[in-house]
C-alpha cells in the first residue's frame, strides 16, 4: 500500500458518435458478453480499539528533526514552488509547495539541471522527466549511511528514496548496534528498502511490507546491488493492515516499527487505505505488536491537512501505560548550496510522531 497513486483526472466528455444505418435485412450481430471485473478481496473485520489506561507517555514537542547534505544527497536551493537537489551525480528540478518563498541562486544555476519534472504539481500527479543535457538512464547508483541504492525516475516524480527520514534511519542505526541484543524491526509501506537494509546492515532481523510488487522488486535490486542478500530480511508483498493483523493474532513482536503510510492507497488485493479512518486502529494494532523491550514506534506523514499535533496526541492516547516519551514535529531539510558549504534556509517535508522508551 505505499504507492501514493491516485486515479487519473477526468478529460473531456468523449464526442458523440452519429448512429450507423443499419440495413432491414441485416442479421443480429452478437454481443459479446462484458468481462466481469474482479471484487476486491472482502476486507478483514476491524477489532475494536483497545482502550487503554495508565499515565501518557512524556511528551517532547515540536521537535524539528533536520537532515543536511552529504556528497550523495543535498538540497542545492529552493523557492517559486520548486527545489533543487543533487542525487549522486545528478541535479534535479522537482515540484516543491512548500517553497512559498523566492529561489537564491540565480537562474543560470538551476538551468544547469540534469534533469527536472513536468506536468501535474500534486504529490502524487503523474508526469513526465525532461533532460535538458542529454538522455539519461531510467536508474542510477546512490549511497546512504552506507547503503548502496538505485534512483530512479519515476512517472510521479519520486527518485526511489526519501532523504527526509535519515534522521529517523540514524536514531533506528544507532538504537539497534548500540541495543547489545538482537533487534526486530518491521517496516510497514517500506517502499524501496533502504530503511530495511539500513537496520539489517546495523544488525536487526528485518520484516518489509509493502504492497507495491514493483517497489519490492526494487528493494530487492537496491539488496542486490548492496551485495546484502545474506542479510536477514523478509519481503512481503501484502496489504500493510492485513499482515499486522495476522501478527496480532500469531503474537509476533517487534523491537522497533517504522511505518510510513501514504494518505490514500490501495493493496494487492483492491483493499483501500485513508489514513484518517485507518491511522488509529493501525497504530494501536502496532501497539500490541511492539516487544516487552520495545525501543520505539516511529510514524511519518505525508501530504495530509493536519497539524503534527493530532498525530502526536494519537501516538500518546495510543501509547498510555507503556511509559517512555512521545516526540513530534517535522521533518526538515536544510539547504546546503551548490557546493554544500552554505547553511539556507529549512523546507518542510512532513509530519512525525514517535515513541521512544528511554
Amino acid at each position: 500500500m505505499k504507492d501514493r497513486h491516485r486515479r487519473p483526472k477526468s478529460g473531456p466528455a468523449a464526442p458523440i458518435k452519429a448512429k450507423a444505418h443499419v440495413r432491414p435485412d441485416a442479421r443480429p450481430q452478437a454481443v459479446p458478453t462484458p468481462k466481469k471485473e474482479p471484487r476486491p478481496a472482502p476486507e478483514a473485520p476491524a477489532r475494536p480499539l483497545i482502550r487503554r489506561e495508565g499515565e501518557k507517555p512524556a511528551e517532547r514537542v515540536p521537535v524539528i528533526l533536520e537532515t543536511a547534505g552529504s556528497d550523495q544527497y543535498r538540497l542545492i536551493d529552493s523557492g517559486a514552488g520548486e527545489k533543487l537537489e543533487q542525487y549522486g551525480p545528478y541535479r534535479i528540478v522537482r515540484p516543491e509547495a512548500q517553497a512559498l518563498w523566492q529561489k537564491n541562486l540565480p537562474a543560470a544555476l538551476w538551468d544547469k539541471a540534469d534533469a527536472l519534472f513536468t506536468g501535474d504539481t500534486d504529490e502524487d500527479g503523474m508526469g513526465r522527466w525532461k533532460f535538458p543535457k542529454a538522455a539519461l538512464g531510467e536508474t542510477w547508483p546512490m549511497q546512504l549511511l552506507g547503503v548502496d541504492f538505485h534512483g530512479r525516475f519515476t512517472a510521479f516524480r519520486h527518485v526511489g528514496v526519501f532523504p527526509e527520514q535519515l534522521a529517523h534511519w540514524r536514531w533506528m542505526k544507532e538504537k539497534v548496534e548500540t541495543a547489545g541484543r538482537p533487534v526486530k524491526v518491521l517496516n510497514l509501506f517500506g517502499y524501496t528498502g533502504v530503511a530495511s537494509l539500513v537496520a539489517a546492515a546495523a544488525g536487526a532481523e528485518v520484516t518489509h511490507v509493502d504492497a507495491s510488487k514493483k517497489a519490492i522488486g526494487w528493494a530487492r535490486e537496491n539488496q542486490a546491488l548492496g551485495r546484502m542478500e545474506k542479510l536477514p530480511i523478509r519481503w512481503i508483498c501484502e496489504d500493510a493492515m492485513k499482515f499486522i493483523q495476522r501478527e496480532e493474532r500469531r503474537g509476533s513482536k517487534y523491537d522497533i516499527i517504522l511505518t510510513d503510510p501514504p494518505k490514500f492507497g490501495r493493496g494487492p488485493n483492491g483493499e483501500v487505505w485513508h489514513l484518517f479512518e485507518h491511522l488509529p486502529l493501525m497504530l494501536d494494532i502496532c501497539r500490541e505488536i511492539l516487544s516487552p523491550k520495545a525501543i520505539g514506534l516511529v510514524l511519518t506523514a505525508y501530504s495530509i491537512r493536519a497539524s503534527f499535533y493530532s498525530i502526536h496526541e494519537l501516538m500518546r492516547e495510543t501509547m498510555r501505560g507503556a511509559g517512555g516519551t512521545v516526540e513530534s514535529g517535522e521533518l526538515v531539510i536544510r539547504e546546503s548550496g551548490p557546493d554544500g558549504g552554505e547553511a539556507g534556509r529549512a523546507l518542510s517535508t512532513s509530519l512525525f510522531s514517535r515513541w521512544i522508551s528511554a
